[in-house]
């Protein structure tokens, strides 16, 4: 298990993303709303495919 929580996305400001007039239609599915004109990263989502990633690497390297 990976040893990043929410609280610490949050703190990081991993949840801001682009002005929102400055998008990829891909980012679409990642994008949980909006505020003053930035784009809010759903950090639910980018928390499940950390995890992902550090069992790839994990399991890449063992």
């Amino acid at each position: 298990m990976s040893h990043i929580t929410m609280k610490q996305l949050l703190e990081a400001g991993v949840h801001f993303g682009h002005q929102t007039r400055r998008w990829n239609p891909k980012m679409k599915p990642f994008i949980f709303g909006e505020r003053n004109g930035i784009h809010i990263i759903d950090l639910q989502q980018t928390l499940k495919y950390f995890e992902i990633a550090y069992e790839f690497v994990k399991n890449t390297v063992a």
